[in-house]
Formats: C-alpha cells, sequence, structure tokens
C-alpha cells in the first residue's frame, strides 16, 4: 500500500511541476503532517550524529507544512549502511534523508574492497553543515607531544577500518610525512576512541573534526589534556594556526605528495552532508536545498548549535554535487597513489 501511495504521490509531484505550480503550495499539501526520517550513519554522540541532530531541531521550520523530524542511528560499514537506505531501500519521495559521512562517499573510488551497490556521485546532496578541518591529536599523557615527536617516534593512533576518516587520514599522514604511527583498528568512533585515549590504550587519533573535538572535549582542550599535533584540511585553519598547530602542508612537501595529499583530504569540503535518493523528485529537491539553506542561516540554530560547541561553515547542495562530481573525476593515475597512500 505504502509503495502505491508513494507511486501516485509522485506521479502527482511530476503532474504538478509539468502544470506549472508553485512549489510552495506543492510542499504545503505534500509535507504537512508528514515525518521526515534521518538516518545517521554513525552512533549516538558521535560527530555526524551531533550535526544531524541539531539541523533536525529546526529544519522542518522552513519546509511548508512543517513536517515532524525523527533522527534514526544505523551506523555500521563506515556509514554505508545509512547511505543504502536513501539509495535503494526507502523510496524517493523526500521523507527519508541520510546523514553520510564523508568516508562512506569517498569508499568506492579509493577502496578497491568497497561495496559498489552505492554509487555516491548519483545521491543527491542537500548540502552540507561543516566544511572542517581535522586534527591529528594525543592525550597529554603520552610521550608524543608535538607532530615532531611523531616524526621520531613510535606513536599508537586509534582507528575504526578501512574507509573511516580515523582510518585514511592516519594512514595518509604516515605515508606522505613520514610519521612513526602504529595505527589499530577496531574502534567503533570517537566516543570510543577517546574512552581508549583515556586509558591509555593508545596516544591518540587522526582525522578527528576539529569542530566536533570543541563540542565532544571542550574541557580537554582548555585544561591542555590533548595535543593537538596536526591540522589536516585542504587550507590551513586560521583558530588552529594561531594556537600553533602545524598544517600537514608543513610536511607534505614534495609535489607528488601534495597532489596525493590534496586529493584525500578535498572530502573535507563535504564533512557532514545531507543526501536524499537519486530519484527524489525535483520539485521536492528543491525544496529540501532550500530549507536546508534557510536553516543554515536562522538566528535560533546558529545559537543552538554555537551553544553545543558546534561550528558551521556550510555548502549548498548544489556546491556539494559539485564536489564530489570533481572528486569522481580525478584523473586515474592521482585515484591510484590516493589509494595506495591511505592502504596499508
Amino acid at each position: 500500500m505504502r509503495k502505491t501511495m508513494d507511486a501516485i504521490c509522485q506521479l502527482v509531484l511530476g503532474l504538478t511541476a509539468a502544470s506549472g505550480f508553485s512549489s510552495q503550495v506543492l510542499a504545503a499539501d505534500y509535507y504537512a503532517g508528514k515525518t521526515i526520517d534521518v538516518i545517521v550513519g554513525g552512533a549516538p554522540s558521535g560527530g555526524i550524529d551531533l550535526y544531524a541532530r541539531g539541523v533536525a531541531r529546526h529544519f522542518g521550520n522552513h519546509i511548508p507544512g512543517s513536517p515532524n523530524f525523527v533522527v534514526k542511528n544505523m551506523p555500521g560499514a563506515s556509514g554505508v549502511r545509512a547511505m543504502q537506505q536513501v539509495y535503494s531501500v526507502m523510496p524517493s519521495n523526500g521523507q527519508t534523508i541520510a546523514a553520510i559521512t564523508p568516508g562512506a562517499i569517498v569508499a568506492p573510488l579509493i577502496d578497491e574492497k568497497a561495496d559498489r551497490s552505492v554509487d555516491p556521485a548519483k545521491l543527491i546532496y542537500l548540502g552540507t553543515t561543516n566544511a572542517g578541518v581535522g586534527i591529528c591529536a594525543t592525550m597529554d599523557t603520552s610521550t608524543t607531544k608535538t607532530f615532531e615527536d611523531a616524526l621520531v617516534r613510535k606513536t599508537i593512533m586509534g582507528a575504526q577500518g578501512p574507509g573511516a576518516v580515523s582510518y585514511d587520514f592516519a594512514y595518509l599522514v604516515q605515508n606522505v610525512t613520514g610519521a612513526k604511527f602504529n595505527i589499530v583498528t577496531g574502534y567503533n568512533g570517537s566516543t570510543h576512541f577517546l574512552l581508549a585515549m583515556e586509558r591509555s590504550e593508545i596516544d591518540g587519533i587522526c582525522g578527528w573534526n576539529w569542530s566536533s573535538a570543541k563540542s565532544q572535549k571542550a574541557d580537554w582542550i582548555r585544561d591542555k589534556k590533548i595535543n593537538i599535533i596536526l591540522q589536516t584540511g585542504v587550507e590551513e585553519d586560521e583558530e588552529l594556526a594561531r594556537m600553533g598547530v602545524p598544517s600537514i602542508w608543513k610536511y607534505a612537501s614534495d609535489a607528488e605528495s601534495r597532489k596525493v595529499a590534496q586529493f584525500i583530504l578535498a572530502q573535507k569540503g563535504f564533512e557532514r552532508p545531507l543526501v536524499v535518493g537519486p530519484q527524489t523528485p525535483q520539485n521536492l529537491v528543491n525544496i529540501l536545498r532550500s530549507a536546508f539553506d534557510s536553516t543554515m542561516k536562522d538566528p535560533q540554530f546558529q545559537a543552538d548549535m554555537e551553544k553545543g560547541g558546534l561550528d558551521i561553515a556550510p555548502a549548498s547542495g548544489g556546491h556539494v554535487q559539485k564536489l564530489v562530481e570533481a572528486f569522481y573525476a580525478t584523473p586515474k593515475e592521482i585515484i591510484a597513489k590516493g589509494r595506495a597512500a591511505i592502504r596499508p
């Protein structure tokens, strides 16, 4: 029955668009009394979860009809499970949005063993709340206090597995800078990494989003319980630079290493993306993208995120769509070198 109704809705959407009716009128009819599910490709209280919940609290206010939003966590396969929901499991009716990891987007291109049941370039991107910068950090109990230390002594870094930012960025840093990382896998998200750091099971992690670090462990930063040894972003972050944190570009000096690093770090441009399925009618895509942009400008949303210590540096859905398409158009030789840099 639901599939039949969804099919009817999509037919009506197409006919309405063709007849020239306002998408605002359509949205008021379509979304009134409905619920939009936000499937989060990460565990509760992780960075991707915090951002998705922050957006979900305000998103409905900017969609005519004011639909309800329900956030559901679906961790697994480094975010691919959540991506599959909008790609092929749930109807493309604008009622299911996925908050996915950048690792899930790039994996099919750079991981030879990646699940290719989803083509990330065909997903429709509503926008990203943050085009961020990652950090490598160690606990204050670690003997590695600076990145210079990491270049000369073994440093145990925790990671999830191939495709996760913690894994890919740790290996990228190791391979383009010569850092003596011993990368230990099997940790399920940043909350587990942080507990392992506190217990001195590992020295630290790489690829931790700077904005997530400030929201999850503001006290660690304030009380200098962690050493922020490196920043990993396409561009240098001014706040981290003022703190004296060096950039990966200081150590990736040769031309080939820089090209490889730029390719892998490009995913920081779509750090917190929200997506819908590839068959979502264009009318609904326009409505959701417009609502996302309005949410990013909403003073209440901005205050809510600031209260939670979550930085926002948003980019529109159209911009993110172009970034992903450009990423998938990378020359094969650079892809091969990038793959070699992040896979042992």
